[in-house]
């Protein structure tokens, strides 16, 4: 932020300089992460065929989103260009500070935007009016027209009449921290679920903002007052903004209904997995968990550096060092203060990290705050119903470029560690051997005799239990064997059954 975005009439304070140095160091970044993948072997990522998928996503330049007179819209859509940050903190240091705002520079460069500049403040509070007062709002709007944006874009949520007032001092859109986010979940989400989560998740965040220009929204249509049919057939009727309410009411329950219906067809997914153990990798956004995920199972999952690249959730098979099947799953990646409206809608994508029997959490090592990032993983998964119980083992990624500092730091935590880089490979036999630890291990020992016509649950022993010992008879194959009580039974069915014949 340049010096002729100041007021004439005052010399820069201290914390404006050192906001000024904060603002000229997130613009300045060249990305929020590591491209030097793709000078190394990145075989292990598969073909990533969505990537071109994904490219195609990216927003079409000069597009303007200037607010304007519409007589007929029920909602306006998002379309970010050319943004202007502003950020706001009460408590903590610029440092701090420093790093929300690099995270929201991140979010919005991946919903296609460009940014141009940015304005950071301190006040106790945020204005109740316009959320960063009528001063810094006329100096945003001066920062907007030299600069040539078309949107501004807010570290944290606006109220309705905050982002209406904003609007109306800087003349441009106005985008709140949890409509970039919406908007980003609404470019990538692919399946069929997910859709159906992203939309109920904006519908929901839509509902109480709805607004339209000039009387647009406040037509009254009853009887037939629009033919001037006169006495009689006059009433108040239902306003455009009620009946556009009522519809978006109709549609979310419509969605709720639709992901409702889904249940059962994911849970029959999820009981034919559960003869395997789970692992589900969580984590914040960007940390490396589609990496980690293509590392240990070759799953060819899209890998890009941008916040929030996998929202569908992945499942893939893996074998533990000593030979066990087990099976991983990908979960959606996490970020401060999350929308509450996108934790509701994907509430049944979450419950895979319920079900699972170990949750390993990633954790970005070289990220300036790994522990609010971990805190704030911590604050979405208290939601999710049963959790909590899940046992945890946190994975620190790119230790390659981390701080040896914050490595050490986060190893004399509590939890197991491992340190990892998916990028190099470095860690990830360490970290297979301590999913093998930590999974569990059948518990019912067997020794019977299995017919030879039953070798589909003699295969089932090697990929799902520990084969003790094994010898072939003249009736069948002698096995001593610990498994799971339902292959258990099965088994014990199987060799009643031949010593019955």
């Amino acid at each position: 932020m340049s010096d002729a975005h100041r007021s004439e009439d005052t010399s820069p304070t201290a914390d404006e300089s050192e906001a000024d140095a904060t603002i000229a160091r997130v613009l300045s970044r060249a990305d929020h992460g590591r491209d030097d993948a793709t000078e190394r072997d990145r075989s292990y990522d598969g073909e990533q065929f969505d990537r071109e998928e994904r490219a195609a996503l990216r927003r079409v330049d000069g597009l303007s989103t200037e607010l304007a007179d519409v007589s007929e819209v029920e909602y306006r859509q998002l379309r970010l260009e050319k943004v202007v940050l502003v950020g706001q903190f009460s408590r903590g240091t610029v440092a701090e500070a420093e790093v929300g705002l690099r995270e929201l520079a991140a979010l919005a460069e991946t919903a296609g935007s460009q940014v141009l500049d940015g304005v950071l403040q301190r006040r106790p509070h945020p204005d109740p009016a316009t959320y960063i007062g009528s001063g810094k709002a006329a100096e945003v709007r001066d920062i907007v027209a030299a600069v040539g944006a078309d949107t501004v874009v807010v570290n944290d949520d606006l109220a309705p009449s905050q982002r209406r007032a904003l609007e109306d001092v800087v003349r441009v859109k106005v985008i709140d921290r949890t409509a970039l986010i919406l908007d980003i979940f609404a470019q990538h989400a692919k399946s069929k679920e997910g859709k159906a989560q992203v939309e109920l998740a904006q519908l929901e965040y839509l509902l109480p903002r709805l607004r339209g220009w000039g009387d647009s929204m406040s037509r009254q249509a009853g009887g037939r007052v629009a033919a001037g049919a006169g006495i009689g057939s006059r009433g108040p009727g239902e306003t455009k903004i009620e009946l556009d309410r009522r519809r978006i009411r109709m549609r979310m329950s419509k969605l709720r209904r639709e992901i409702k219906a889904m249940e059962p067809a994911r849970a029959v997914r999820r009981d034919k997995r559960l003869a395997l153990p789970n692992v589900a990798i969580v984590g914040y956004t960007n940390a490396g968990k589609s990496s980690i995920l293509n590392r240990l199972t070759k799953a060819g999952v899209l890998v890009e550096n941008s916040l929030f690249a996998t929202l569908d959730p992945t499942v893939r098979r893996a074998r533990t060092p000593d030979g066990r099947e087990f099976t991983v799953s990908d979960t959606v990646g996490f970020v401060r203060e999350l929308p509450h409206q996108l934790v509701a809608a994907f509430a049944s994508t979450l419950e895979e990290v319920a079900h699972a029997d170990l949750m390993l959490h990633v954790v970005d090592a070289s990220n300036p705050d790994p522990e609010g990032q971990m805190n704030a993983v911590r604050t979405v998964l208290s939601d999710v119903p049963g959790a909590a119980q899940v046992r945890e083992m946190l994975v620190l990624n790119k230790c390659d470029i981390a701080d040896p500092e914050t490595v050490m730091r986060l190893r004399g935590r509590s939890e197991m560690t491992v340190e990892v880089s998916a990028l190099t490979g470095e860690g990830l036999e360490e970290l297979m051997e301590a999913v093998g630890r930590e999974l569990p291990r059948p518990s019912v020992r067997v020794d019977l005799v299995v017919p030879y016509t039953r070798g589909d649950l003699l295969n089932e022993v090697h990929d799902h239990g520990e084969v003790l010992s094994q010898e072939h008879g003249g009736d069948g194959t002698v096995l001593s064997a610990l498994v799971d009580e339902s292959l258990a039974a099965r088994l014990h069915e199987a060799a009643a059954a031949a010593t019955a014949s």
